[in-house]
């Protein structure tokens, strides 16, 4: 591709050998923002990254033969026959150039975006698995996986990055994919990965404690979830839910057709919980104050509720069939590591993502509303190292609150002592929740050491991992999956 092509759409001031200049007729062959992989015929953009600013490597990108570099400053240094794109932010400008250079997929498809502390994985795969099950050709980029149609490709991120973003994009719509379902990750907005990206929807979740290593505040937080609503066009449709005390602020000033999903209030899309057990629950939705109907799901828990209500409203938003849409969300299954219940020895163990206090709670009260007085809870939590510290002792807390017998573990300790990261877990304990207490730092054995303290009848929650299949240590990720560990435990 030609790089005016590529540059259109970005204001820029274009220089050769320090001079002002017109970009000219070259041709472009790949874009790329890490220099090692930077060769002739690519663009490099220097980006200034949180740990790392791409400008220093600007020389290595020169040297391993790219030609064309696109950067906020521009270099003391400038080889002869280098062309220098001087853009005002980098994120933004590698945003549009790999949309344009990738035919602007996002605008050849109907992208539907999510974003809320949880839910999101949820909901795009029970999204991408409906439109499945309906014969409509479709996308999901997620946290556990990216997929063209039933084709599988590995997430290394909830979001992509721009220009692995824009290339699964296009491969979607060269095999003819309508939709894309697709997490939006608070850093993917705050860092402009999604810019140039064409959105014909947007859905909110929630919004809880998580990611204030990054974002400092919640007002930071919340102002970055904003971010995807702000920049929506008219022609798309935003659907909030309003049972969240941020969920009108995230539409507010919102040019999209705002529609609203609750459970506890008067909204475009209320679900009501007719009856619920440990197997699924029957909800009753009413669409527009219409004639409510009911059905049966096999996911269990109110945040289920709000999940399965949220992509009914977003199929009928996209012109799907009410009933029929109904009937193919009785048959949806949870995502991998999303309440995820195995059984052996007369024991139940429940797998799940949980990794913020909002989503430990809202499992552990699911568990809490469905079993007996005879079954026991044991709780098995870690907490990541190299992330929030702040809501550790709350986690715990929550965890000892909520059950019978709790095991502190480690989750990923990344480049944290795991002994730290429990002892700053155990400051949210009391006495009387110390006692029933115990901490085992290898996850292995502490998963182990919880079926050994279960009786038939018991339940297990292993949280904070789920679909994961690494534990991370010193910055090398080991082979570790939860629903692994416990299948081999209960069937022994």
């Amino acid at each position: 591709m030609k790089i005016k092509d590529i540059l259109y759409n970005i204001e820029y001031t274009a220089f050769a050998e320090g001079k002002e200049c017109c970009v000219d007729d070259r041709n472009i062959k790949s874009i790329v923002f890490d220099s090692r992989k930077a060769c002739e015929g690519s663009i490099f953009v220097a980006q200034k990254g949180v740990h790392v600013d791409g400008h220093n490597y600007i020389s290595t990108a020169i040297e391993n033969g790219c030609n064309t570099v696109i950067c906020q400053d521009l270099p003391a240094n400038q080889p002869k026959g280098v062309c220098f794109v001087k853009v005002a932010n980098s994120d933004i400008a590698l945003g549009k150039a790999a949309s344009n250079f990738y035919g602007n997929p996002s605008e050849k498809l109907k992208l539907i975006g999510i974003t809320g502390t949880n839910g999101k994985t949820t909901t795009v795969t029970l999204l991408h698995h409906m439109m499945r099950k309906l014969g409509v050709h479709a996308g999901l980029l997620s946290t556990i996986v990216n997929m063209v149609d039933d084709e599988e490709f590995p997430a290394t991120h909830t979001t992509p990055d721009a220009v692995e973003l824009n290339s699964l994009l296009a491969r979607m719509v060269e095999m003819g994919c309508e939709y894309c379902f697709m997490e939006v990750s608070s850093h993917a907005l705050v860092q402009n990965r999604v810019a140039g990206i064409s959105f014909a929807g947007a859905i909110f979740s929630n919004i809880t404690h998580d990611h204030l290593d990054y974002h400092k505040t919640m007002a930071n937080y919340i102002a970055a979830k904003k971010l995807l609503f702000d920049n929506l066009p008219e022609s798309a449709f935003a659907l909030t839910n309003i049972d969240d005390k941020n969920g009108l602020v995230m539409v507010q000033n919102c040019r999209a057709k705002v529609k609203t999903y609750s459970l506890q209030t008067v909204a475009d899309f209320r679900c009501k919980i007719i009856e619920s057990s440990i197997h699924g629950q029957q909800l009753q939705l009413s669409v527009y104050a219409g004639k409510p109907l009911e059905f049966w799901t096999s996911l269990v828990g109110r945040f289920n509720a709000y999940n399965i209500t949220a992509i009914v409203a977003t199929a009928i938003l996209c012109g799907f069939d009410y009933e029929e849409t109904l009937r193919v969300a009785s048959s949806l299954h949870a995502a991998p590591g999303r309440f995820q219940y195995l059984h052996g020895k007369g024991i139940t163990a429940i797998v799940d993502y949980a990794h913020t206090p909002d989503a430990l709670q809202n499992v552990i009260d699911t568990i809490n509303d469905v079993r007996s007085k005879q079954q026991n809870l044991i709780v098995v939590v870690g907490c990541g190292g190299d992330r929030d510290p702040l809501k550790r002792p709350i986690m715990a807390r929550i965890a000892a609150s909520g059950s019978d017998h709790l095991v502190l573990t480690s989750d990923n300790p990344r480049t944290e002592d795991p002994e730290a990261i429990l002892n700053s877990m155990e400051e949210g304990l009391s006495d009387e929740q110390r006692a029933k207490t115990v901490r085992i730092t290898d996850r292995r054995q502490a998963i182990k050491t919880a079926t050994m303290m279960a009786h038939e009848g018991d339940i297990i929650l292993i949280a904070g991992k789920g679909h994961e299949t690494y534990q991370e240590i010193n910055n090398v990720r080991h082979h570790f999956d939860d629903s692994e560990e416990v299948r081999k435990l209960l069937n022994d």
